[in-house]
């Protein structure tokens, strides 16, 4: 997910998919972190429902590399299939919004269920365990979808558990910018991009340029 406009810096769920507790385990010490870059629309592997993540010797680096292209690429967030790996992981790091960009930002901030991250977090195999409120509009981008942006309706407070590169469990409440992106990068697990979550006025908005990108 990309940083909001002025802030700097990261197919819907369908029928017949296999149960993720019979799904096989992903094994990062297989992968280089060398190999992976940023995949963009229309990559098949944007469309693919992640397989659970094994808690081996190689997560570190692999988490590491993500977030090196998350910041490259000036986003608060990425999911690991954008970067080619179909794995239930993703990293973020929202940061503190300066005063003028929390003026402008439309979205619900409640007490108890922060707003940002105190720095970066990975997510591996992450479970949404409650959605809290209204759902409420605002505007989104995706680093895999360039130059694409809508209005998107979430919940304002989501709470997931997951657990860190290391194997360590946590589990995470919020609010605001971090609660959309957190949403945002579990869709991307699920092979859920922002054009399943588009009205037909952003659909109609956004026509060509997705178009170019599926002719690319």
């Amino acid at each position: 997910m990309p940083a909001p406009s002025g802030q700097s810096p990261g197919a819907k769920s369908g029928q017949g998919k296999v149960p993720l507790e019979r799904a096989s385990l992903v094994h990062p010490k297989q992968t280089s972190p060398a190999s992976l870059r940023l995949h963009v629309y229309p990559a098949v592997v944007l469309r693919e429902r992640c397989s659970p993540v094994a808690i081996d010797e190689g997560l570190p680096a692999i988490a590491q590399r993500m977030l090196e292209i998350m910041r490259e690429e000036e986003g608060i967030g990425l999911a690991a299939p954008q970067v080619g790996l179909a794995w239930r992981m993703f990293v973020l790091h929202v940061p503190r919004p300066k005063d003028d960009a929390r003026k402008r930002d439309p979205m619900t901030v409640v007490e108890g269920a922060p707003a940002w991250s105190d720095g970066p977090l990975v997510f591996v195999n992450p479970i949404v365990e409650a959605s809290e409120g209204v759902v409420e509009p605002s505007e989104e981008g995706c680093l895999s979808l360039p130059e694409v942006r809508c209005k998107v309706l979430r919940p304002p407070v989501v709470q997931m558990s997951a657990v860190d590169a290391t194997g360590q469990p946590f589990r995470v409440r919020a609010s605001g910018l971090l609660a959309r992106c957190m949403q945002h990068e579990f869709d991307h697990i699920e092979g859920v991009l922002l054009l399943d979550r588009m009205s037909p006025m952003d659909k109609l908005k956004n026509r060509k340029i997705i178009k170019d990108l599926e002719r690319e």
